[in-house]
């Protein structure tokens, strides 16, 4: 049993053909698609914004640091590094204060160690670092308060940096009003840019979750219309629990490709290259540190997907025959028990268990060493980096704004891959589960449909059986040049010993299955040729295994179709089964269960009877019909069925050769042909198989 269950695949790497076929179903749902990709965009470039801001505001307000040097600088060669160009204050240009240049220090980043010192030495820069105040009525209040504290030029005024903190808060404010002016304006900003990747977050989650959603419904619903399409042979290869995991888990998993493989991939992905875009153009020194420290997580990253992998394909496989060996044991039950096997099933379970655990374990391992692994190698880049750029600091070669921008992107680099282990176990159970739903809407064993002009109306129902070869495998015969007819409104019995091909007439009638050589003619039209709806109607058996839906009498019954109450309560009372319904409290509304197990057998089976004959088919064929009906509620069926089936052709396949003595014909069935044929008593007077049936069905003679 777990062998059954093991041979589905259960990992697949990723395959682009597969995902391309996924991604085909995304074209119904083109709009969506789009609005997904540009709220992933926005969501992505919002927060990539939010470090730039911050920067902004620590090196714009917050800590904003100037250098004053000699006008001779302009004349310098690394003037032209510097890139300096008059203007404002706050446009981070060159000012000009009491015949000295105030350049933002950030400007200086360009330089070497070695020029900057050079410039010191010589006089030409200044060695602290100042701040620029934007002078205003309050601003030159203070200047005129504090004479030598600033160096007062113009609109303008120089206070060395370190000097700040001596500033009382009135005179701090007075100073430093555009700094708030512009702290709040770029808090403002932050805040709009958090509502924005709020929002589009919200978008991209709820409209990937609807894509998914909507692409489960379409592939369920192609995969329900397949199925119910396929031939028995088909269907009969395939159990029904397998057919039900591709509608509803494997499908579950090609739902969770969209919404938490392809979306987080490529959210993670346009993250991680934004994240290292905004690096270089901030500083390339850090950023080139940190790709450095990328070598390490790439390598702990591939193993970790390959040990991965490993142990997701032995937890399914244990998960696997965990699953079949209870099913097998809960549905044998009762075998267990007879056979005092409960503590010898109880320790083969345990075994089967403790290797599920062991996989379970085995997959929590990877996750508990790749986690802390990433992390230790994201703190450790950061911790260089801090290292690098607290240096670069300390030689006034970079801001504090930018060394805080370079922690806060660092740490949204590293966040993604923390989870592309997981990313990489759903991809390969969403490639794994859209490989067999694929197989399965590959498969074409169909019924083929027939495109001729549908029976001439009213059907009369002749039959014809003309050397007729069928095996449900290979060449093992069933039928074997079987040749009969049925005549418009004759009751054909057919009889005959187990396997000698009964119900397989039935099947071929109705084109349940096809035959592989001759021909088998309904009103002079092969089956083949009529459109499968048309032959349906036209010919409706009562099969030997009843089966009736969850619902209510009436709909199981009527079956979906147009059939009046007065059709449906003649047929139920024609079959005698009217008696049971009405007794019941809701009568013909009154619920059955899954598998009718609310009402017993025999009734299942007259409510069977009045759904085909309240569909007035021209033939009806009855296989075993009344194997499971008491003798007196036979009694009753028989005398319905005599008047309903006036008219109309019949193939009665029967065991109890009691229930078709008054066939018109019957036909005895032996290594696929007919061996006997004529009615009730010639058939006796032969002495021949049905005599012997006969015989040993009643015992004795008969007279």
């Amino acid at each position: 049993m777990g062998d059954f269950f093991d041979s589905d695949s259960v990992t697949k790497g990723y395959d682009r053909g597969l995902t391309k076929r996924i991604l085909g179903y995304l074209r119904p749902h083109g709009r969506l698609v789009t609005l997904t990709a540009i709220a992933l965009c926005v969501a992505t470039g919002g927060e990539l914004v939010l470090p730039i801001v911050i920067r902004s505001v620590v090196d714009g307000a917050l800590m904003p640091a100037w250098r004053v040097a000699e006008p001779g600088l302009l004349a310098l060669p690394e003037a032209a590094e510097l890139k300096l160009a008059p203007g404002g204050a706050r446009d981070k240009a060159v000012v000009e204060v009491a015949g000295r240049l105030a350049i933002p220090s950030s400007r200086f980043g360009s330089l070497t160690a070695a020029q900057r010192k050079d410039l010191e030495t010589r006089g030409i820069l200044d060695p602290g670092e100042w701040y620029l105040a934007d002078l205003d009525a309050g601003g030159r209040k203070v200047a005129e308060a504090r004479p030598g504290l600033l160096t007062v030029g113009g609109d303008h005024a120089l206070l060395e940096s370190a000097k700040l903190g001596s500033l009382s808060t009135e005179e701090a404010r007075a100073l430093r009003g555009r700094d708030l002016a512009y702290t709040q304006a770029r808090a403002l900003v932050f805040l709009l840019v958090l509502v924005a990747v709020l929002g589009a977050s919200f978008v991209q989650t709820w409209a990937s979750a609807l894509v998914g959603q909507r692409v489960m419904k379409d592939l369920r619903m192609q995969l329900f219309r397949h199925c119910t399409t396929r031939s028995l042979a088909f269907l009969s290869r395939h159990p029904v629990g397998r057919l039900v995991t591709r509608m509803t888990s494997d499908v579950e998993t090609i739902n969770q490709f969209f919404t938490d493989v392809i979306v987080a991939f490529m959210k993670d992905a346009s993250l991680m290259a934004g994240v290292l875009v905004v690096l270089v153009v901030m500083d390339g020194r850090l950023a080139l540190v940190t790709l450095a420290t990328l070598a390490p997580v790439t390598i702990v990253t591939i193993v970790s997907r390959g040990k991965a992998r490993d142990a997701f394909k032995r937890q399914r496989q244990w998960i696997s025959r965990v699953n079949a060996y209870i099913a097998e044991r809960l549905a044998g039950i009762s075998l267990v028990q007879l056979f005092i096997r409960e503590e010898a099933s109880t320790k083969e379970f345990e075994k089967h268990d403790q290797e599920l655990l062991r996989a379970s374990l085995g997959e929590m391992y990877v996750y508990a060493t790749f986690r802390p692994a990433v992390d230790l190698l994201g703190s450790t880049s950061l911790a260089i980096m801090l290292w690098y750029g607290a240096h670069l600091l300390d030689l006034q070669l970079l801001s504090l704004g930018t060394l805080i921008a370079f922690i806060n992107l660092i740490r949204m680099f590293y966040s993604p891959v923390m989870d592309i282990s997981e990313k990489y176990t759903l991809l390969q159970s969403a490639m794994a589960g859209a490989e067999r739903v694929f197989r399965l809407l590959d498969a074409e064993e169909s019924i083929p449909d027939g495109k001729e002009a549908p029976l001439a109306l009213p059907v009369r129902g002749h039959i014809e059986f003309d050397k007729v070869w069928f095996a449900y495998k290979d060449e093992e015969w069933i039928l074997r040049d079987l040749s009969f007819t049925v005549g418009p409104g004759e009751m054909v019995a057919i009889v005959g010993p187990t396997g000698a091909g009964k119900t397989t007439i039935a099947n071929l009638i109705t084109r349940l299955w096809d035959i592989q050589r001759g021909a088998i003619r309904i009103d002079g039209r092969e089956v083949r040729a009529l459109p499968l709806d048309e032959l349906r109607r036209a010919v409706q058996p009562v099969l030997q295994d009843v089966f009736l839906f969850s619902g209510t009498i009436e709909e199981n019954i009527r079956m979906g179709e147009d059939v009046t109450e007065e059709r449906m309560r003649r047929a139920a009372e024609a079959v005698s089964a009217s008696g049971f319904i009405e007794a019941l409290p809701e009568g013909y509304g009154a619920e059955l269960s899954e598998g009718a197990t609310n009402i017993s057998q025999g009734q299942r089976q007259l409510l069977s009877f009045a759904r085909v004959l309240a569909h007035e088919p021209a033939v009806i064929i009855l296989d075993e019909a009344t194997s499971s009906i008491d003798t007196e509620t036979e009694r009753l069926v028989q005398r319905g069925l005599e008047a309903l089936l006036a008219g109309r052709t019949s193939v009665v396949i029967a065991h109890r050769l009691s229930t078709i003595r008054h066939a018109d014909r019957i036909l005895v069935l032996a290594e696929g042909r007919v061996a006997e044929s004529g009615r009730h008593d010639e058939l006796l007077a032969l002495k021949g198989i049905y005599w012997n049936l006969y015989r040993l069905q009643y015992g004795g003679v008969p007279a």
